[in-house]
This record gives structure tokens, C-alpha cells and sequence, in this order.
């Protein structure tokens, strides 16, 4: 069985061996890619042998391993951290916070969200507002939750018209996310969400005749009628920082005609 890398074994040597079954990746791959070998590789993860910082960061780059994990190795290995942690509202994120204002702002009259490692939202533009209205009062209250919002039965579950399938790409995002990155917070609210009641699907909720949509689409009442949205989630390159590694940008955009027309009208 392969171990988790929250194992509590202390050492980077166990963390490392554990990132690297996660990926299902041998030694000797792993070694060919760091520029390596397998011996060096297998001392590493035993404990024989300490791993330079250089050789630390290296593997976890070729781990595909977080930047907060990147950070735990570190730690683990006797180095000091490398990537900070800077809270969203440090005036030396102003200009980050500028921008994704900006960027959201500049995709309406479409919906358009940022969200961190738990899906809180951090910032929303006016097209995610309008759907969000009438969403009960606790689940608007701060911090806001994108997934509590869209699965719970006082959120917008009701409302989306094929929820068994929205709700089957929801959780299967959050686990891919659970897998990648060592955060019990997410675990726990992969079991909040997943366990919410599903109501039994509903015949008139489905299209009578198959629309060619090019991706799942999501598909929610708003005002009496039924818009349908494809959803697109952006993530920043080579982030130095924890906090922007951990931001996701996502834009709805409209899947039909009726649905780009309404919201251009709506938000006129």
C-alpha cells in the first residue's frame, strides 16, 4: 500500500519517499530527472545520507510537490524555510490583489470567483452575486465557501438542474486536490460536502433532446429560467509565495447563446 505523505515518521528522507510513491515514480526515474542516481536517492529517503537544500527543492520540483510541502521538507532536512506565507491583505500583495480585481471585474457581466486551498472565496465579482442571491444568510456570512455554496440544500443545490452531476465533478476535484496536497482542513471538508442529501433525480430537470455542449456544463435556475455555464479555473506560474501557489481564478462562462445574452441584459 502506498504511504501517504502525512506520515508521521520524522525526516525528509521518509516525506521524500512518500511524495515519490505517491507519483508512482521508481528511484531510478527519479534520479535520472534530478540529475541523480539511485543510490544517492535510496540513501536519501533511509537516512544514510542528508540531502543538500539544493537537492531538497530539486526533488520536489520533480515531485510536482506544493510550495507549503516544499517548505515542510525544508524543515524536515534541517533547512530554513524558503517560501513565505504572506496574507492576502499585506500591502506587498496590493498589486496581486489589484490585478485579480481587475481581471475579475474586467470578465463581467460573467461570473467570475477566486478561492483559496479550501475553496473560501476571496474575492467575487457582480456576475457571482447575482447567482449567489437568495442563498441562506449563514451560508453568506464570512468566510464564504464555494463548495458549501454550491452543494448545500440552503445554497444553490437546489437550484442547479443537474446537481448529481455538478455535485460527481465537485468531489471529484476536491479529491485529485486532497491526493496532491497533505491538508486534513480539506479532507474534512471533502466529508462536510460529500455527506450533504442529494434529492432524487428529477426527469424534467434534464433537456428532452441532448444539447452538444463542449464540457460539462452547469446548469442553475436563476429568476425563472435556466442558465448553463462551463466552468475554466487558472492558477499562477512558478508562485514564490504559499498564499498565491494556493489561489485559483474561476470563470463561468456562458455555455449557450440564451444564457451570454441574458447576463449581458441583466448587468447592462
Amino acid at each position: 500500500m502506498t504511504t501517504h505523505p502525512s506520515t508521521a515518521e520524522k525526516g525528509a528522507g521518509p516525506l521524500l519517499r512518500a511524495w515519490r510513491e505517491q507519483r508512482r515514480i521508481s528511484q531510478l526515474e527519479l534520479a535520472l530527472r534530478a540529475d541523480s542516481s539511485a543510490r544517492h536517492i535510496s540513501f536519501v529517503e533511509t537516512g544514510r545520507s542528508r540531502p543538500s537544500e539544493e537537492m531538497v527543492l530539486r526533488l520536489a520540483e520533480h515531485l510536482d510537490v506544493p510550495v507549503r510541502e516544499r517548505n515542510a521538507l525544508l524543515l524536515a532536512a534541517g533547512y530554513a524555510p524558503r517560501y513565505p506565507e504572506t496574507p492576502l491583505d499585506d500591502p506587498a500583495l496590493g498589486a496581486l490583489r489589484e490585478g485579480i480585481e481587475r481581471l475579475i471585474g474586467g470578465y463581467e457581466p460573467y461570473p467570475a470567483l477566486v478561492v483559496d486551498a479550501l475553496y473560501n472565496v476571496v474575492a467575487a465579482n457582480r456576475g457571482v452575486m447575482t447567482l449567489v442571491d437568495g442563498v441562506g444568510e449563514a451560508l453568506l456570512e464570512p468566510p464564504l465557501n464555494a463548495m458549501r455554496l454550491a452543494l448545500h440544500p440552503q445554497g444553490l443545490a437546489p437550484r442547479i438542474r443537474n446537481l448529481r452531476a455538478w455535485r460527481g465533478h465537485l468531489l471529484e476535484q476536491m479529491e485529485r486536490q486532497i491526493a496532491l496536497h497533505r491538508s486534513e482542513p480539506l479532507r474534512a471538508l471533502y466529508e462536510e460536502v460529500a455527506a450533504y442529501p442529494v434529492p432524487d433525480a428529477d426527469p424534467a430537470d434534464e433537456p428532452s433532446e441532448p444539447v452538444p455542449y463542449f464540457a460539462l456544463p452547469l446548469r442553475i435556475e436563476h429568476e425563472g429560467r435556466t442558465l448553463s455555464f462551463v466552468s475554466s479555473i487558472s492558477t499562477f506560474n512558478t508562485p514564490m509565495d504559499v498564499t498565491v501557489a494556493e489561489l485559483a481564478i474561476e470563470t463561468l462562462l456562458p455555455a449557450d447563446p440564451a444564457t451570454a445574452k441574458y447576463l449581458q441584459a441583466s448587468l447592462s
